[in-house]
């Protein structure tokens, strides 16, 4: 089917952008709001000593006689907050009433804290590695207070993750490492370029068999350090996307404008479940 797509003029000035949020991330009338229910959590075998929060938003339209299927959310609050950028239950709302997606269930988690510390702030450590201790965290932690209150689908084609800067390259690698679980993928803005020993992903993706993920990347033309020689945050998005057009993999990438900012993955985000769910 041809989508024509209405015109809208490039801004000259690549930085200075916002783009404005459409219905589907507003509350609209006649839409039954579902419900969403706070946690704390203190108890990481994991991260041990970290206190977080987490949410768990659950649509209108949910049957516990029928599993959900799951979403994910790094950077709980940011991706939750009613008047922020990415408005993560009013979507949900929104799309599973009309019908665009199946009914899911959004699980918010903020990154963890060490209360009485100098540093407090864990989000890095958990956020940026390489290894398997995050998305363990999720499953064996986090995803077990939801499952025992709710219904939630077995099969990990039902398994989304999503994040924004150090949460989308977070998201991308608790479903590389996971594929049995999470195979739904959305990066905004992802923080390749900051992991630990080096960006692994242009290189990996290529080398190893096909894993069975679905992928949504959002990529600024005006990312940090987008026009140095290291560490550039667009750049390495560009890697990880060639890696996955040269591998065969089912990835879409949407670029924008404006700086390290959530607005656009935010707005992007009812497209990128519709893309992701199709």
């Amino acid at each position: 089917m041809m989508i024509e797509v209405p015109y809208q003029p490039l801004p000259d000035d690549q930085s200075d952008v916002r783009y404005a949020h459409g219905p589907d991330s507003t509350v609209q009338p006649g839409v039954p709001v579902g419900r969403t229910i706070e946690f704390h959590w203190n108890e990481s075998a994991i991260y041990p000593g970290t206190f977080r929060r987490f949410w768990v938003h659950v649509p209108a339209r949910y049957d516990p006689a029928q599993p959900a299927s799951l979403m994910v959310f790094q950077d709980g609050w940011w991706y939750l907050d009613p008047e922020g950028e990415v408005r993560g239950a009013i979507v949900l709302d929104n799309l599973v009433h009309r019908g665009d997606i199946p009914v899911t269930i959004g699980v918010f988690v903020d990154p963890g804290v060490f209360p009485d510390a100098e540093n407090p702030k864990n989000r890095n450590t958990e956020y940026d590695a390489f290894d398997d201790r995050y998305v363990s965290f999720l499953l064996d932690e986090i995803i077990p207070e939801v499952t025992q209150r709710y219904t939630i689908a077995e099969d990990p084609d039902r398994w989304g993750i999503c994040g924004g800067s150090s949460g989308g390259n977070c998201a991308f690698t608790a479903a590389w490492l996971r594929p049995d679980r999470f195979r739904r993928v959305i990066g905004y803005l992802s923080s390749f370029a900051q992991m630990p020993g080096g960006n692994p992903y242009p290189e990996l993706i290529p080398g190893v068999p096909r894993k069975p993920l679905r992928i949504f990347l959002q990529a600024g033309h005006r990312d940090l350090r987008w026009n140095e020689p290291e560490a550039n945050w667009l750049a390495n998005n560009l890697r990880v996307a060639a890696a996955l057009a040269e591998a065969g993999y089912d990835f879409r990438l949407v670029l924008g404008d404006g700086g390290h900012s959530p607005n656009h993955g935010g707005v992007l985000l009812p497209d990128a479940l519709r893309w992701l769910w199709r």
